[in-house]
């Protein structure tokens, strides 16, 4: 009797998703709400027409480049001086982050139609987060840098 053709789904990804704008730190951003994401990553689906060892070795890389290039960031911003205004404006962008993910996210919505695990699938939400009516901060402040710059992208190298 023939076999059904083996069914697999392969993707991944991460990303750095700021609430402050270090512009040394910038490489690229994603899309919602017309605001991008995260600064700097790579995400990736649908990938099941390729070879799947070139797809490890593909998967194996990413994995492999993600602490060079977060450790970096994190030994030279772990000491900058963090406010409740800071956190205020942290738990707004943890808001939009998890809109993204809930609503639009390709992975997490395959994860939740297709009898995934919930715990893993949003195991990547933060554990706080908070969302204000149409909140807008002051022109010109750190925060409508980040907001400015997620709206209107920029060259940034």
């Amino acid at each position: 009797a023939p076999r059904a053709p083996r069914q697999w789904w392969f993707g991944g990804g991460t990303d750095l998703t700021p609430s402050y704008i270090f512009e040394e730190d910038v490489k690229h951003f994603h899309s919602h709400r017309d605001e991008r994401r995260g600064l700097g990553g790579i995400f990736f689906d649908d990938l099941n027409d390729y070879d799947q060892e070139m797809l490890l070795s593909f998967a194996t890389e990413c994995a492999n480049s993600v602490v060079p290039a977060y450790v970096p960031i994190v030994e030279k911003r772990k000491n900058t001086p963090f406010t409740e205004s800071h956190k205020a404006w942290q738990q707004l962008r943890r808001g939009r982050y998890i809109e993204f993910n809930l609503v639009y996210d390709r992975g997490t919505t395959f994860g939740l139609k297709t009898g995934g695990r919930i715990e893993s699938i949003l195991v990547s939400l933060p554990l706080t987060a908070r969302w204000e009516y149409d909140h807008k901060p002051e022109e010109g402040s750190e925060e409508w840098k980040l907001l400015d710059a997620c709206m209107n992208p920029k060259e940034w190298i």
